[in-house]
């Protein structure tokens, strides 16, 4: 007798999202070695970047960190493949879909809020005239590294929309022991989301040298996740074990 697929059981929604999320990982590397920067075009950017498309606040959630650091898709399709079935089976395809889009477009406007005001700290506005030219960071002198970091950095992944799921998870099972990685014992859902938000709130203000992690995406989303818990009165099912 055959055993059942693990996969067997994915609901339609979130199986579709890891296959798509698969398929642009896939495609983005095959893209780049005939020289194509799907980059460039998929990724969210400032929305003052000469490089900004309005398309991006959508499509920059299945981009992901190409094949040299293959740990960025794994970890968020992980954890889509590990919490997202409950939340589809609990609060039905259509809200979940819904959901997960709108915790991704809070993620990078949250992410974007955070730039503006960090522009606006250098140049004294929110947009500087003629960005695609050098001259317009250089005149920032020792600030227009940062400017540049702003203008010119890609802003790729599911995070925003997998930590939108991953606050509305804890609000709705709380109790729920979840497995974390390299955590060898299960940990209530009250406990270890509130600390993933609160490493993501420190992190993001501490902006540490080398850290690349665009930890206001993470907390944008978390944020919608929690609203749209409560908008939509979203509560465990009287029928979960």
């Amino acid at each position: 007798m055959n055993s059942p697929s693990p996969f067997s059981n994915i609901p339609p929604v979130v199986k579709n999202l890891l296959i798509i999320n698969i398929l642009f990982f896939i495609g983005t590397i095959i893209l780049v070695k005939v020289n194509i920067d799907a980059y460039r075009w998929l990724s969210a950017f400032y929305f003052n970047s000469p490089l900004f498309r309005p398309w991006q606040i959508i499509s920059y959630m299945f981009m992901h960190a190409g094949i040299d650091h293959p740990e960025h898709i794994f970890f968020n399709m992980f954890a889509l493949f590990s919490f997202g079935p409950i939340l589809e089976y609990s609060m039905g395809s259509k809200k979940f879909l819904n959901m997960y889009f709108l915790c991704g477009i809070g993620g990078i406007i949250c992410h974007q809020v955070v730039q503006a005001f960090e522009v606006h700290a250098i140049t004294g506005g929110i947009t500087i005239s003629n960005p695609q030219l050098i001259s317009s960071f250089n005149a920032y002198g020792a600030m227009s590294t940062k400017l540049q970091e702003i203008y010119a950095t890609p802003i790729v992944g599911a995070s925003g929309a997998i930590f939108g799921l991953l606050a509305a998870f804890g609000l709705m099972f709380p109790n729920l022991e979840m497995m974390i990685l390299f955590i060898p014992i299960p940990i209530k859902a009250k406990y270890i989301i509130p600390v993933y938000i609160i490493l993501e709130l420190y992190l993001g203000i501490k902006q540490y040298s080398g850290d690349s992690v665009a930890h206001f995406a993470h907390l944008g989303g978390a944020l919608v996740g929690l609203i749209m818990v409560k908008v939509w009165r979203l509560q465990r099912p009287n029928n979960f074990y």
